[in-house]
């Protein structure tokens, strides 16, 4: 048998009262449904006193109209409709809550769809509505809805860290397979995939594999899968698992109680670039090849140097004062200059608050020595300054690359530039972080910063430079904002 370090924490395996998938998933969009309401209500209800005042004001009509209602009515019905299109348009879906941005998107669309609909049946009912409350309700609506949705999330994944609200899974497949999908699971339960058994096509049906029970031979999950309370099979990529022998698999799984999920060997793609096309009885999956050029790049390019020029000029008080007290801590220059590998391989020179002493370069050598390929990172590093903790925890250090940015040279958002000697070790795999231009911050600093492994750090920027998108990168800046402000990470 197998072991692994992968840790699991430990949960029930008690057979629950109903299907665990229906319980959690349908408590959960009940909570959602309430806040729906509450928040196209109370935009409804400010918007009504905003606009119209407190007066129960009939609504004035063409001389064709078919229908004479008051505001107030048109605002209950209004919210009714919206209610009922995010049921329609399955904004709840247990499917895409709590991770993604789909569920997002379907409420902007409920939003959007509400919208048309009062615009549509006004003019056919002959209603003359009041511009300032339409033009108002349904943006203020649509915030409210998506900021309920999105306290509820950060609600939902400290939730799930912990196993609750999750998706009980059964992963099947071979033994390697199956320890690499735990342990991505493992690393992201906010996604809500709690591993809770396996089975193996190439090992034991007993006993366990690291942390997780063998529940028995793959063909005995679908009949274990009410004993140990799991609402979902999972099917790692495996030489042992034919088409065949999957389809019998699902025809054995309760409809609407236990759900089959399919891991293709494919990975660290993103959901935008797999699209799925059925062709004679087959599911192809299609994967647009990652472009860096047209319209995408030209917007990140525009965006890139408005931000950063409208940075320069607020932090410009800020950069004065640092200026100073970098100049009073510590001889040597203000600034610090390195050369670093830009995209496609092109040096440039990266700009820095100077956050160590004048003799850094020419003490790195010695204390490197044994670390990590392409992780130079030391806790207490002797050679950072009194000011330069302060700079560096905060990143303050960093802030001098937006002229960088202005130059073309970095962008806000991108994998942080190598030195030349990182870059002359680099494999295949690793050259390929150059084929988009470094960032002042990216996925991989977002995502922990300095807490990361190489490997785990690889992981990220290439997944970042394969599925690159503006919503991406202005997701990263925020999060960039919170890293920062809560120094985790930064030494």
């Amino acid at each position: 048998m197998t072991s692994s370090p992968l840790s699991v924490p430990a949960r029930s395996t008690a057979a629950p009262a109903i299907p665990v998938v229906r319980r959690w998933s349908t408590r959960y969009a009940r909570r959602l449904v309430v806040t729906d309401v509450l928040a196209v209500g109370l935009s409804a209800l400010a918007c009504h006193l905003v606009f119209l005042g407190p007066q129960l004001l009939p609504m004035s009509t063409h001389s064709r109209a078919v229908l004479r209602i008051t505001y107030p009515q048109f605002s209950l019905l209004l919210a009714v409709v919206w209610i009922a299109l995010l049921a329609v348009i399955d904004s709840r879906d247990e499917r895409e809550i709590g991770n993604g941005s789909t569920e997002y998107r379907r409420v902007l669309r409920a939003g959007f769809a509400a919208f048309a609909v009062s615009i549509i049946a006004a003019f056919f009912l002959g209603l003359d509505l009041s511009r300032g409350y339409v033009l108002a309700v349904f943006p203020i609506g649509t915030a409210a809805l998506l900021g309920s949705r999105w306290l509820w999330r950060r609600w939902l994944v400290r939730r799930r860290v912990t196993g609750a609200f999750s998706h009980r899974v059964v992963l099947i497949g071979s033994t390697e397979t199956v320890l690499q999908t735990a342990r991505d699971l493992a690393r992201e339960p906010g996604h809500g995939y709690h591993v809770v058994g396996v089975a193996l096509t190439d090992g034991p049906i007993g006993g366990s594999l690291g942390d997780l029970p063998i529940v028995g031979a793959v063909d005995d999950v679908p009949r274990v899968l009410r004993t140990i309370g799991a609402d979902t099979v999972l099917a790692t990529s495996s030489d042992h698992l034919p088409p065949e022998r999957i389809r019998d698999l699902a025809w054995q799984l309760e409809p609407r109680q236990h759900e089959l999920v399919l891991a293709p060997a494919l990975t660290d793609v993103g959901g935008s670039r797999i699209h799925l096309r059925p062709v004679a009885g087959l599911p192809l999956i299609h994967v647009e090849t990652p472009h860096y050029r047209g319209a995408g790049r030209f917007a990140k390019r525009a965006f890139d140097m408005v931000v950063a020029s409208a940075l320069l000029v607020v932090l410009a008080p800020m950069f004065a004062i640092i200026a100073v007290l970098v100049a009073r801590d510590s001889s040597g220059g203000v600034f610090y200059r390195q050369e670093r590998i830009g995209r496609n391989g092109e040096p440039f020179d990266i700009l820095k608050f100077r956050s160590m002493s004048a003799d850094a370069d020419a003490r790195r050598a010695q204390l490197t020595a044994g670390m990590d390929k392409g992780l130079f990172k030391l806790v207490d590093d002797p050679r950072i300054t009194r000011i330069g903790k302060v700079l560096r925890r905060y990143s303050l250090d960093e802030l001098p690359q937006l002229v960088n940015v202005l130059r073309g040279e970095m962008s806000l958002v991108g994998p942080r530039p190598a030195l030349p000697s990182e870059v002359s070790e680099y494999d295949r795999r690793e050259l390929r972080r150059l084929a988009v231009t470094p960032g002042l911050s990216g996925l991989w600093q977002v995502s922990g910063r300095s807490n990361l492994g190489w490997a785990d750090g690889i992981r990220l920027d290439l997944y970042y430079v394969e599925n690159w998108s503006m919503t991406q990168d202005l997701q990263i800046l925020w999060r960039t904002a919170k890293a920062v402000l809560s120094s985790d990470g930064a030494y």
